[in-house]
């Protein structure tokens, strides 16, 4: 007797038992025969539908996908559309653009091993500025394919190429209006906070106007509202105060008897020269504008030496805090917010010694004034941003170097560098000063043996290495023989003395703002953006400046305000050719182009 099978026991398949058994669902439902051939018509036409459904879709998605991408290309000239995907702020805003001065690539990966190591952090503890990075920027000026700090300002400032040595003119020594200057006669508020002299090429090219960087003098007249659109900068810290100075004062390096710090004080300047006056400012809720402070006679000390002598100078981030504290107090109750430029200068003199040490201390000092202005636009109301980048690279600094001829080893060793407690800058000062009243042959080599445990951490000096220090005839300054010794056991390689044309990095704090900056851009493309970020026509600025008869007359020069184009040969535009340098010229006595002699 055959087993009986469940009623709904399972049948054997075959390729079309779904439509029988629908086809037998829907007669047993409805009661009506179902034809099959009708129901693979209506399979049919739905998956043609499908089939049309998505082939539309998918041309559909190509087409938007072009368009974007059209659009976002078409808008990389600003003035052709809207801000973009982000869309800029409108009404009242502050932007703060932030200068590293010499900093590169490299210096990034020096000092995040050197935080790593000697904070005990984990690999993926990084600088807050490698949080931030959008893009590079390409530094080569009109005459030099490495440019110098004044013609790579000058395409900040100015949104133009000129050339080495100029400070926001162009090459045909005609001024160009900068962003600061729009700024203020927008009625923002404006400020200038760096760690070299205020005189110096960065700040220089944001608030005036020389033919050539050197002419500091000039420069400060300028700073402080001797300027033909009268004063437009509101808060000015740093160093630099011996150009402020009349020459007949200790401490000036002024060429004239003229006393600007008089001068400022009498066109409304509030005066500060110390640290006691720098905290009297109660971190800017005590501060008054406009305000001067020079808080060095030059540079303010590199970081690793400043730190021993905090109650002397100010950091870049406590400078950086004040300033931004006291300009959002007074422009709390304006309808315009504020641009501050902040400059993390003496990164760039690091370089230009070759001293590791100076440097990675002077990078996390930015990377922490850096942080400031992250916290700060993250608790203020009014809409910000903040742009960092460098005009250059200086040093060619490499995280490796071959010691022997020999195959290299694979490794640089920050520690080295971690037991340094200052700068070659510093310890070269205190053997001159050591040196200028002993002249013992031995008590010298001893004393230079002391500097380097105590000051360099550098125990195992070598005889040679102490007779390169003292060498009278020696080639290279002591400064520099200084830091050779500490490169070589971190083995950290240089490349020069001077800048290098390598592309340099730039961070912002905000994508949705600064999406324009993203990939590989012209420094001048940065400059541009500071200005369209601000609504500012920096062009009406330009014809200002280009008819005003101040220009062409001065009270002080016969040359004028712009001082005299051919003070030394300098090339404005196209690049030099091989003269054979390589076996050319002395190490003694030549400017860097970072307004030291080296």
């Amino acid at each position: 007797m055959a087993r009986e099978e469940p009623l709904l026991a399972p049948r054997p398949s075959s390729d079309h038992s779904s439509i029988r058994n629908a086809e037998e669902e829907d007669a047993l439902l409805t009661g009506i025969r179902t034809r099959r051939e009708q129901r693979r018509g209506w399979t049919f036409w739905k998956e043609l539908g499908l089939f049309t459904w998505a082939l539309v879709a998918t041309v559909g998605v190509i087409v938007l996908s072009v368009v974007y991408q059209h659009e976002t290309s078409r808008l990389d000239d600003h003035s052709k559309g809207p801000w973009g995907p982000g869309e800029k702020p409108t009404g009242k805003r502050n932007l703060i653009f932030m200068v590293s001065d010499g900093m590169g690539p490299t210096s990034l990966s020096l000092t995040r091993s050197f935080r790593q190591l000697t904070e005990g952090l984990p690999i993926d503890d990084t600088l807050v500025l490698d949080k931030h990075i959008v893009g590079t920027s390409r530094t080569r000026s009109s005459s030099s394919l490495v440019t110098d700090s004044a013609a790579g300002a000058t395409a900040f400032s100015c949104g133009f190429k000129s050339y080495n040595g100029a400070i926001s003119v162009l090459p045909d020594h005609s001024p160009c209006g900068t962003v600061l200057e729009a700024a203020s006669l927008a009625g923002y508020k404006t400020g200038l906070v760096v760690t070299t002299r205020i005189t110096d090429a960065t700040p220089a090219c944001f608030a005036s106007h020389v033919n050539l960087r050197q002419y500091e003098d000039r420069i400060a007249e300028q700073e402080i509202g001797e300027h033909p659109l009268g004063r437009v900068v509101d808060l000015i810290m740093g160093g630099g105060r011996c150009h402020f100075l009349p020459n007949s004062t200790d401490g000036s390096c002024r060429g004239d008897d003229r006393d600007l710090v008089g001068l400022a004080k009498e066109n409304g300047f509030h005066y500060l020269d110390d640290r006691a006056g720098f905290d009297s400012l109660n971190g800017g809720a005590e501060a008054k504008l406009p305000l001067l402070g020079l808080f060095a006679s030059k540079d303010i000390p590199f970081e690793i030496d400043r730190r021993t002598q905090d109650d002397v100078y100010p950091s870049l981030e406590e400078m950086a805090r004040t300033a931004l504290k006291t300009l959002s107090e007074a422009t709390a109750h304006s309808d315009q917010g504020f641009f501050l430029m902040i400059e993390g200068s003496r990164i760039d003199h690091a370089g230009h010694g070759n001293d590791p040490a100076a440097q990675v201390n002077e990078v996390l000092a930015y990377d922490k004034a850096f942080a400031a202005v992250l916290e700060f636009l993250d608790q203020d109301s009014t809409p910000g941003i903040v742009v960092s980048t460098s005009d250059h690279e200086t040093g060619g600094l490499s995280a490796a170097r071959q010691l022997h001829p020999e195959y290299p080893d694979y490794k640089w060793l920050p520690s080295v560098l971690a037991n340094a407690s200052h700068s070659s800058e510093f310890v070269k000062k205190k053997l001159n000063e050591f040196l200028a009243v002993e002249s013992n042959d031995d008590a010298q080599r001893k004393y230079v043996r002391k500097l380097l445990e105590e000051d360099l951490g550098i125990t195992d000096a070598t005889t040679a290495e102490v007779f390169a220090v003292l060498d009278p005839n020696s080639p290279y300054d002591t400064q520099y023989v200084f830091a050779d010794i500490i490169s070589r056991r971190a083995q950290i390689g240089w490349a020069t003395h001077g800048h290098s044309a390598v592309d340099v990095n730039i961070y912002a704090s905000s994508l949705k703002d600064a999406w324009p900056l993203v990939g590989n851009h012209e420094n001048t493309e940065v400059g541009a953006f500071l200005a369209d970020y601000l609504d500012l026509d920096v062009k009406s600025v330009t014809k200002k400046l280009r008819s005003t008869n101040a220009w062409s007359a001065s009270s002080t020069d016969e040359n004028g305000w712009l001082g005299d184009p051919l003070g030394e040969d300098v090339r404005t535009e196209g690049l030099d050719t091989y003269h054979g340098e390589f076996r050319k010229r002395g190490l003694s006595e030549r400017d860097c182009g970072c307004g030291e002699t080296h």
